[in-house]
């Protein structure tokens, strides 16, 4: 199909009299016209423009589908991490009253929800238990087990907070040993922020080339009708007037790019949803897998429709500026 002819009317002329409000109409009349007209256009050769746009939906889907994985990786974490207990073994000796008092000591604190007393009576029941400890303890004079305290972290303590929570409770002279059993909250946290930069890089890198990518094809597109935009040039028409067809074709490249993206980051969450349930389960339900938030979702298209407008905005200025 032969491109479309881009019309001038009457407002191109420097020489026009129309009032104020028919230039208005105008201007509006000509956004209109060039909002359809590089529609059509785009329709008028779809297998480039499903390509086009098939190119940055596909790198506009990546960031969205690391930033899913580390959202429910971050959720693992909190669900595990958070509800792992501190063991804190008192020095051989304290009695059970010393216990009680450092236990209450314990509670008070902002970051733990509970605390709970082992015995060690307790301690020597649970080993009892154990396959292949029974003769052994028969064998011991006395108990040798201290009394051990069980820290609950509040789930919304933060890992930093954690952490100075067992630098305090080690320094404690009638404490022995500090199991942190959660210190791997901080590697993981530690982890997750490296993730998060590298999806703001990674972000950054595909947006850019999305913009390239917009860019080239309006450049393509502008190389094929410089015949056609030099007379317009030559009757009068302003470089806005004629970029005008141009940046809504690379607007509608980027909305239309921006759906595909979401759609795709929705298939992702629905291909992981079951393995997502039956990991859930296998925690008892404390994993609550989370998908993509609707604001994210409707965003996309709005932010890669100002992406392609802004890579046709520049490569379309660019190009006139040669033409001139």
């Amino acid at each position: 199909m032969p491109p479309e002819t881009i019309r001038a009317p009457a407002d191109a002329s420097p020489r026009n009299g129309h009032t104020h409000g028919r230039r208005f109409g105008s201007w509006q009349e000509h956004h209109g016209w060039s909002a359809a007209a590089s529609f059509r256009r785009l329709a008028s050769r779809p297998l480039g423009s499903l390509l086009t746009i098939a190119v940055m939906g596909l790198a506009l889907a990546l960031p969205l589908a690391f930033f899913l994985l580390l959202g429910n990786v971050q959720k693992l974490g909190d669900a595990l991490g958070q509800s792992e207990a501190i063991s804190v073994f008192l020095q051989p000796g304290q009695t059970a009253q010393q216990a009680q008092m450092i236990a209450g000591q314990l509670a008070d604190r902002p970051e733990v929800a509970a605390v709970t007393v082992k015995t060690p009576q307790q301690g020597m029941d649970e080993l009892a238990r154990m396959q292949g400890f029974s003769g052994a303890l028969e064998a011991l004079d006395n108990n040798p087990l201290p009394y051990v305290l069980q820290l609950q972290p509040r789930a919304e303590a933060s890992a930093s907070a954690l952490e100075l929570l067992v630098a305090d409770v080690r320094a404690m002279r009638a404490v022995d040993l500090v199991q942190d059993a959660g210190s791997w909250r901080q590697r993981l946290d530690a982890l997750l922020a490296v993730g998060n930069r590298a999806v703001l890089v990674l972000a950054s890198l595909l947006a850019l080339a999305a913009l390239l990518v917009v860019g080239n094809t309006v450049r393509v597109d502008i190389a094929s009708r410089s015949e056609e935009i030099g007379v317009l040039l030559l009757i009068g028409a302003s470089g806005a007037f004629v970029r005008r067809p141009y940046l809504y074709a690379g607007l509608w490249y980027g909305l239309f790019s921006g759906m595909l993206a979401a759609l795709l980051a929705v298939a992702i969450e629905l291909a992981l949803a079951e393995p997502m349930a039956r990991l859930s389960h296998a925690y008892d339900g404390k994993l609550q897998v989370g998908g993509l938030p609707l604001w994210l979702l409707l965003t996309v298209p709005l932010a890669a429709a100002a992406l392609g407008w802004l890579g046709a905005r520049l490569v379309s200025a660019w190009q006139l500026r040669k033409a001139v």
